[in-house]
């Protein structure tokens, strides 16, 4: 996987490319993650309580919601490269003025100008993959692409958070806009221009954004997106106070749990992605996707005083969730038109965040505690919902079917008769009929 020719005659370098949108992902999803264990210090210096320190972390996610329903109606009249950059350098200067907020109204809007350009740098990552790698192996690109959440929690949300702890918040966000303003002009150099997709006619992007979500194997795509992504922020938010209050592990043990699965994440993604691309994406899935609904079953009912079971349960729940979506996003990316990618995938990505937001809120409507650090109530029937959401995943994933499956349509009665010419005003009904089966 060195180098490859593209349609338009233009050659790139894939494992450039891949390093590019794995470095973009892991800063993205560094900025998203580091709000939650920054909270403590952010209420402190802003003098905020926790209903305005929510607010910091969905104003990010709403904000990436709503750019991604614009963004799909729009995105596909612009070539892959160009669309990225400004993406990109619209996050880095949101990132950036996170880390210079003087107040709470201040973090509030830079949130929402982050999460505006930043949510929807997954979606335009996914089409370039899809426009770049062919399907036989999308798997192993998708793999290599989510290596970046992996090293994000091994190294970047530690770092983060040490750096937060001594130097301020401000100084987290500042390192992680410095650090990541070069890879502006590398990706410039390495993503290529890709634009194929791009056509002489445009449609109203209203319209666009209509036929977005009313295609029915898009409607699928997104059910399927909707069921994964719900089955995961049921559970994920409230993990840690459920490990301290009901497992016993310490505030200090924590950072352990997310070493770990990212850890177990970034040696298993390769491997999983390849293992789709040689027997399958549909059949990987459904290897994968019940082991995850019977760790989310387990890791919400474990005993107390285990905290290594702990650590080892939510390290292989990691692997599973990653490894359920690798294949999840190959076969969503193939069941796109290239011409539609861009607005498609910017809209599962909107779909994604606004339903993990959703999810995340109805969880805390399900859970309860009584206090700081005491035992968390609910979290059982938790599980017991994100595994049947993962169980219900699996017949969503076979009802999803490729470009090359749908783009197979009946011969017509021109087709048969190319030459001739058919009066079709007398047997335009029955026809109709006909084809309709009655």
């Amino acid at each position: 996987m060195l180098e490859s020719k593209h349609r338009s005659g233009g050659s790139y370098n894939e494992r450039l490319i891949l390093f590019v949108l794995a470095t973009v992902q892991f800063i993205t999803i560094i900025d998203f993650m580091i709000v939650m264990p920054l909270g403590p210090q952010l209420m402190r210096v802003l003098q905020i309580d926790p209903a305005a320190f929510g607010l910091v972390v969905s104003s990010y996610t709403f904000a990436a919601g709503a750019a991604g329903l614009v963004a799909a109606s729009i995105i596909d009249r612009f070539g892959r490269r160009a669309a990225f950059l400004v993406l990109y350098a619209g996050f880095i200067l949101g990132t950036l003025s996170c880390g210079l907020a003087p107040t709470y109204e201040a973090l509030v809007l830079a949130r929402v100008i982050t999460g505006a350009f930043g949510g929807i740098l997954g979606g335009i990552s996914m089409a370039i993959i899809g426009d770049v790698f062919p399907d036989s192996r999308r798997g192993r690109a998708t793999g290599s692409l989510m290596t970046g959440f992996a090293v994000a929690s091994v190294l970047g949300v530690p770092i983060g958070l040490v750096i937060g702890n001594n130097f301020g918040w401000h100084a987290t966000f500042l390192t992680l806009g410095v650090l990541g303003a070069p890879v502006f002009f590398i990706a410039a150099y390495a993503l290529p221009s890709l634009t194929d997709h791009l056509g002489e006619v445009h449609i109203h992007p209203l319209w666009s954004l209509w036929q977005t979500f009313t295609v029915p194997n898009h409607l699928k795509a997104f059910a399927l997106i909707i069921v994964l992504t719900c089955s995961g922020f049921l559970l994920f938010p409230y993990a840690s106070a459920y490990f301290v209050g009901n497992v016993g592990m310490s505030e200090h043990e924590l950072p352990w749990v997310y070493v770990t699965g990212g850890i177990l994440s970034l040696f298993m993604s390769p491997i999983v992605g390849r293992w789709a691309d040689k027997v399958g994406k549909l059949f990987v899935f459904r290897v994968i996707a019940p082991f995850s609904a019977a760790l989310m079953l387990f890791i919400t009912h474990l005993p107390a005083q285990q905290v290594l079971l702990a650590i080892a349960v939510f390290g292989a729940l990691m692997v599973c969730n990653v490894g359920r979506m690798i294949p999840a996003m190959a076969m969503v990316t193939a069941s796109v038109e290239p011409r539609n990618r861009g607005a498609f995938l910017s809209a599962n990505s909107s779909v994604q965040h606004i339903m993990g937001g959703a999810a995340a809120y109805v969880g805390g409507l399900i859970v309860r505690q009584a206090g700081e650090g005491a035992p968390l109530e609910g979290f059982g029937t938790i599980g017991w919902i994100s595994a049947g959401l993962g169980v219900s995943s699996l017949w969503l994933a076979g009802r999803l079917r490729s470009v090359e499956q749908v783009a197979v349509a009946p011969t017509t009665v021109l087709e048969i008769l190319p030459n001739e010419k058919v009066d079709l005003n007398g047997i335009q009904e029955p026809l109709i009929a006909c084809l309709e089966g009655e």
